[in-house]
């Protein structure tokens, strides 16, 4: 059997636009890791970096965690308190990038 596939949507705040071209939205599959196993925030961030790296490189840290002032929100909640990386996304899921404000 195959790996579960959903498309996710990235919905990104003005300064983080000029690492996409000025997009508003960034979409790309997320890929279980087995066909047991929905496809998660990790593996959305996965095909983030192979597609536009730059903009993951301001997402995620040089440990591959999510930079502290980052929050990402999937399902109206910060993804955080829902396991993080491990966060499983829904079909069709959006996951609003906000910045932490000073």
């Amino acid at each position: 059997m195959s790996k579960p596939v959903t498309m996710v949507v990235f919905v990104l705040p003005s300064s983080l636009r000029r690492w996409v071209s000025g997009r508003t939205e960034v979409k790309v599959f997320a890929v279980g890791a087995d066909r047991d196993s929905p496809p998660t925030l990790g593996s959305a961030l996965d095909m983030l970096r192979r597609t536009h790296p730059l903009l993951e490189e301001r997402l995620r840290d040089d440990y591959g965690r999510i930079r502290r002032h980052i929050s990402m929100i999937v399902c109206g909640e910060n993804a955080r308190g829902l396991g993080g990386l491990d966060c499983a996304l829904p079909p069709g899921a959006e996951v609003y990038v906000l910045p932490a404000l000073a």
